[in-house]
């Protein structure tokens, strides 16, 4: 008994200050309305079908800039897309794809800066630009970064039962 009022007269475990800090909020990276045309849809495992990342509407030629502070981690042709993955700090890497670039590994980018124009080639369908978010090597939904992730509502799932 008397190990369990010792317990109780404790503070409170230093785990719950140290929970991580919400997630960075980004800016759009394209001007105008935010459309969505292919949604993030995370694969079962790490070699699984899925949809690392969104595919939103953006006019071929249309700007795109860096949707938070950075540096070029990479700039070049992948298949037969062009692409720049841009690495924010703190286990934030994102990629943009069709991109066409004459940014340079090692370039500084700050939010909001131009880094490129939308090209062609991909997966992704012609006038929309892929943007893929890595943290800690592993993808993340960045809608999650852009503020467009409802909060989820948990709702009754049964009728009460008769009383």
């Amino acid at each position: 008994m008397a190990l369990v009022a010792a317990l109780l007269t404790l503070p409170p475990p230093a785990f719950a200050a140290d929970a991580p800090s919400p997630a960075p909020a980004w800016s759009w990276p394209t001007a105008g309305a935010r459309e969505v045309v292919e949604p993030f849809r995370a694969p079962a495992h790490d070699y699984g079908p899925g949809h690392r990342g969104i595919d939103i509407r953006a006019g071929q030629g249309a700007t795109v800039t860096a949707p938070e502070d950075g540096v070029v981690a990479f700039r070049g042709v992948v298949v037969d897309r062009p692409l720049l993955t841009i690495d924010h700090g703190e286990g934030y890497v994102s990629t943009f794809e069709p991109l066409a670039s004459d940014l340079a590994p090692g370039a500084v980018v700050r939010a909001g800066d131009e880094i490129g124009t939308v090209a062609v080639g991909g997966h992704a369908p012609a006038g929309t630009l892929h943007v893929g978010v890595r943290l800690n090597d592993v993808y993340i939904n960045p809608m999650l970064l852009f503020g467009g992730v409802p909060r989820a509502v948990l709702l009754p799932c049964c009728a009460s039962p008769p009383r």
